[in-house]
């Protein structure tokens, strides 16, 4: 019925549309129906979840958080169906229903809370039937610290497995607020997540204590829960949060100790890099995830397909839209820790997998991997991602195919997505009216040089015209609101536009060009600001600059990226300047940006020179110094590369040079 009422109006406006040559966006129009339908029906479906859980039983699961109540009625409705694939292990919905639910109680226990009266309702922050832990109780994360609030942050530094799934659906059900602090991260880096998120207790992967143990005595400084999930830990003050779960009952908590007050409220924090230096903590609210519970339906994914999964869970990309998504439609996920480009399709024929997400380097690795046996005969029909490079796209399909690939376009913090369903090919979306009428957005004309959307003379921004890099944004509104960030409120000030097209109206600034064709397809063109994109990953210059500026022999430091052929994103270099009479210290640097660095940030490039050129404002060359690039053949200063296999900085000779070129050097 909907599709009919888009398309009666349609059919009366088709002699208009034509005579006004618009022709070459038609030839679309089955396409942008088909998906303007699945939307519709997609939002009508997640509506009707809402509705559902709001009339439940406070008591019952089914009355929480999305997250919460969705498990639930997997685990009653499918509870045999294979959820997680991990290695060898095999979760269904019922165990994943059931390991959440521990989780939940231990958490729970963490807060005082024990099974009794509920207090003043659904979404009580009261202390409902409160029994706090005595000091030096394993429950207590074992610290003398108070017991957790109703609403207290606890961050997650774990790899991608189960238990990061288990204690995450755990921490929703217990009516606590998840923080996802990327894996990589110590030091300062790490503290300032924590603090930024007012995090009051943090789970510890095993595996991570020794490169953690430095950053200890900062930790219990803060006050914080400390719990590790596994055994073997001997350090004071952190305890086994599993083996604590495992004493529980896997019976379900009641809805109303997770079912939000408002689905506007922040249930979640992921963290972001943005041009501001340090990690954002964005405010993903519980609307958010409900809304990512269709992703994998409006991709023309069903029930029946098993998804493979290597992202990591501290993205967006990976929780939110691989879990969350596959959870939408109660599907199979096979879940990696990492990814590996010569297990990829041994893993596929294994599981049967039908479905994979990506991001572009993870096709270039693809495509890049010797020929195989195990590539051909797969049942991979749908690749979904972002990120892929024309020049690999094509290699990939005619390579791995037949198989459709579905690129989208999307921010954590951001209010708007984009789906290229058509599979035109280096297109991330479409900007036909359908599509536009249900996920509104515009692309407006910006200056590169000042870094301002350019306006008119009435102080409006003007749209910018087909085959014109743009600046994607999107309208602020109750169906697509923008949370900002947890912390100073000019952080998400910085992300907002004001009277852009009438007089009071706000959008959300995604930071990114893009340029739409005459045919209505959407391409990415840049990003505008410092930030640049290496390893799937943002990489914001500010951040890297400060860590190299403690470096007592340095005095100047320029980060930028550059293009290396064959590579997706830019890659980091830095332009140093040392302080007299200093030598340059390349050990000492390389130690330095390991221990204080995540690995997708460390510089691939050293610049070394006298002095670092400024602009008449006395602003860094950024522009300038990525144009010319890195060849030592075109460049008199010397040039340093990060040699990963030797851990090291080495000179970057003509020879190396050839071997990055030609792929022998990894970088």
């Amino acid at each position: 019925m909907a599709a009919l009422l888009l398309l009666l109006p349609l059919l009366l406006l088709l002699p208009l549309l034509l005579k006004l040559d618009l022709w070459p966006q038609l030839r679309w129009l089955r396409a942008d129906l088909a998906f303007t339908v699945r939307a519709l029906r997609c939002k009508r479906a997640l509506r009707a979840r809402a509705l559902a859980a709001a009339a439940a039983d406070p008591e019952s699961p089914e009355g929480g958080c999305s997250l919460a109540w969705r498990l639930a009625h997997l685990a009653r409705e499918q509870p045999t169906r294979t959820f997680l694939i991990y290695g060898a292990r095999c979760f269904s919905y019922a165990e994943a229903e059931s390991e959440s639910n521990r989780i939940a109680r231990a958490f729970l226990r963490a807060r005082g809370w024990t099974a009794g009266g509920r207090g003043s309702g659904r979404g009580s922050t009261e202390e409902d039937a409160r029994v706090a832990p005595a000091a030096g109780d394993p429950a207590a994360g074992g610290t003398t610290a108070p017991p957790l609030a109703p609403g207290a942050t606890v961050a997650l530094l774990l790899p991608a497995g189960p238990e990061f799934l288990w204690l995450w659906f755990g921490l929703a059900k217990a009516g606590l607020r998840t923080a996802f602090v990327p894996s990589a991260l110590r030091r300062g880096p790490l503290l300032h997540c924590l603090r930024s998120c007012g995090a009051s207790a943090v789970v510890l992967a095993t595996e991570f204590l020794e490169s953690l143990e430095p950053d200890l005595p900062a930790l219990r400084a803060m006050g914080l829960h400390l719990w590790a999930t596994g055994p073997g830990t001997n350090l004071a003050g952190i305890s086994n949060l599993l083996s604590e779960a495992a004493t529980q009952v896997d019976e379900p908590v009641p809805g109303y100790l997770s079912a939000p007050q408002n689905i506007m409220d922040t249930c979640l924090y992921i963290f972001t890099s943005g041009t501001t230096g340090l990690p954002k903590a964005a405010r993903v609210s519980h609307l958010k995830v409900l809304q990512c519970q269709g992703f994998y339906q409006l991709c023309g994914v069903h029930q029946e397909d098993v998804i493979y999964l290597a992202l990591p869970l501290y993205h967006m990309s990976g929780s939110l839209l691989g879990i969350v998504g596959c959870l939408g439609i109660g599907a199979t996920v096979v879940l990696k820790p990492k990814f590996s480009a010569s297990q990829f399709w041994e893993d596929c024929q294994r599981h049967g997998v039908t479905v994979f997400q990506y991001i572009g380097e993870l096709c270039r690795y693809l495509v890049n991997q010797p020929p195989s046996k195990a590539e051909c005969g797969h049942k991979v029909r749908l690749a979904v991602g972002s990120g892929l490079r024309p020049d690999t796209w094509d290699r990939f399909v005619r390579r791995f195919g037949p198989l459709q690939i579905l690129e989208t376009y999307g921010a954590t913090e951001g209010n708007v997505a984009t789906f290229n369903y058509t599979g035109q090919q280096g297109a991330v979306g479409r900007a036909s009216w359908l599509y536009k009428h249900i996920f509104p957005f515009s692309l407006i004309r910006y200056d590169v040089m000042t870094g301002e959307p350019i306006r008119n003379a009435q102080g409006h921004c003007m749209a910018a015209s087909p085959g014109e890099p743009g600046l994607l944004v999107a309208p602020v509104s109750q169906e697509s609101p923008f949370l900002g960030y947890a912390g100073a409120p000019e952080l998400a000030q910085e992300k907002l536009l004001k009277d852009v097209f009438r007089p009071g109206d706000i959008f959300f600034n995604t930071g990114d060009l893009l340029v739409c064709d005459e045919q209505g397809f959407l391409h990415f063109h840049d990003r505008t600001g410092d930030t640049f994109r290496w390893k799937g990953e943002n990489v914001a210059t500010t951040e890297v600059a400060e860590v190299l500026e403690a470096l007592d022999f340095l005095q100047e430091v320029n980060i930028y990226g550059v293009t290396v052929p064959g590579h997706e994103g830019r890659a980091g270099m830095a332009a140093l300047a040392l302080r007299p009479p200093q030598a340059l210290d390349l050990v000492q640097l390389y130690t330095h940006v390991s221990e204080n660095l995540p690995p997708y940030a460390r510089p691939r490039f050293l610049r070394l020179q006298e002095s670092l050129a400024t602009t008449e404002t006395f602003k860094q060359q950024k522009v300038r110094m990525a144009n010319e690039g890195f060849d030592p053949s075109a460049l008199s200063d010397p040039l340093y590369v990060l040699d990963q296999d030797k851990g090291a900085y080495l000179p970057l000779t003509p020879a190396r040079y050839n071997a990055l070129l030609s792929g022998d050097l990894r970088i």
